[in-house]
């Protein structure tokens, strides 16, 4: 009688190894909520810069003088500023795995799209950027998945 000291059939309890992953979790997606997390921290950083330009050099936007959304460039900026915190803070406890953050940094990231698009007469190179991170932001948080 002897006894062989080998691998056995099933892997012990709360093990990973040889666990079939569920069907439609992929390794990388986890990955994917990390880097959105680091992009919503650039993107809040950028929009709070953003903010802080049209609130205190209002030359620096191209207006136009028949557009239905017409603000003043000040209250723009107050609106960018104001979200591009809340967008940055967001991604930062995105990075610290809070959950809530996933549910809210879509919210916020749609918020801050919309914002883009409707400053798009503004400032039209600078809102096609954000609005290109925030489609990325909105996609790699509805694609996560726990285990």
């Amino acid at each position: 009688m002897s006894t062989s000291v080998g691998p056995t059939a099933t892997p012990p309890p709360g093990s990973r190894s040889g666990a079939a992953r569920p069907p439609g979790n992929k390794p990388w997606v986890s990955g994917m909520v990390l880097f959105a997390g680091v992009v919503m921290l650039v993107d809040g950083i950028l929009e709070v810069f953003h903010g802080i330009m049209a609130i205190a050099e209002d030359e620096v936007f191209v207006t136009t003088p028949r557009y239905i959304f017409k603000f003043d460039l000040t209250s723009w900026g107050w609106i960018h500023l104001v979200i591009g915190a809340l967008v940055a803070v967001t991604g930062f406890f995105l990075i610290k795995g809070a959950a809530w953050a996933r549910i809210a940094g879509i919210f916020l990231a749609s918020l801050s799209l919309i914002g883009s698009f409707l400053s798009l007469p503004y400032y039209p190179l600078w809102s096609l950027v954000i609005i290109a991170l925030d489609v990325f932001v909105i996609w790699a948080l509805c694609v996560y998945r726990e285990d």
